[in-house]
């Protein structure tokens, strides 16, 4: 059965068993989960960050942008906005390739900026040799 709202459940690691409705947050490992709103059962999980999943939180929950299941057999897909389904439109094969290439290289940009720069690297290296007089 589809769920149509979902509630958050702020949890250190996720349960065994997920619960309908809930949407699972682990602020420690920086992920979602929650069961597919289709209600086929299946666990869907997204990494939260700003180059995959954003999670906003004002006592309902909103995660960005949409949850595609394209793996999953039912390939359901749906936005959570302030604890509501809103159910998308499918994607036809071509658009999630592009999707998928698009999420995989906006994930290999958030990883170089989050990596410091050769020459930081060099400078931090060098700063503790550095002679003080």
């Amino acid at each position: 059965m589809r769920v149509a709202e979902i509630a958050p459940a702020f949890v250190t690691s996720f349960p065994e068993t997920l619960e309908p409705g809930l949407l699972y947050v682990s602020d420690r490992f920086a992920t979602a989960a929650h069961l597919c709103a289709c209600g086929c059962q299946r666990k869907v999980v997204t990494p939260l960050s700003r180059a995959q999943w954003v999670l906003t939180f004002d006592g309902t929950v909103s995660l960005w942008p949409s949850v595609g299941n394209w793996a999953l057999p039912c390939e359901s897909h749906y936005v959570i906005e302030r604890g509501t389904i809103r159910w998308a439109e499918g994607f036809s094969d071509d658009r999630v390739r592009r999707n998928r290439d698009a999420d995989a290289r906006a994930i290999e940009q958030a990883r170089r900026a989050e990596r410091p720069s050769r020459w930081r690297r060099l400078v931090g290296w060098l700063t503790p040799w550095r002679i003080k007089g």
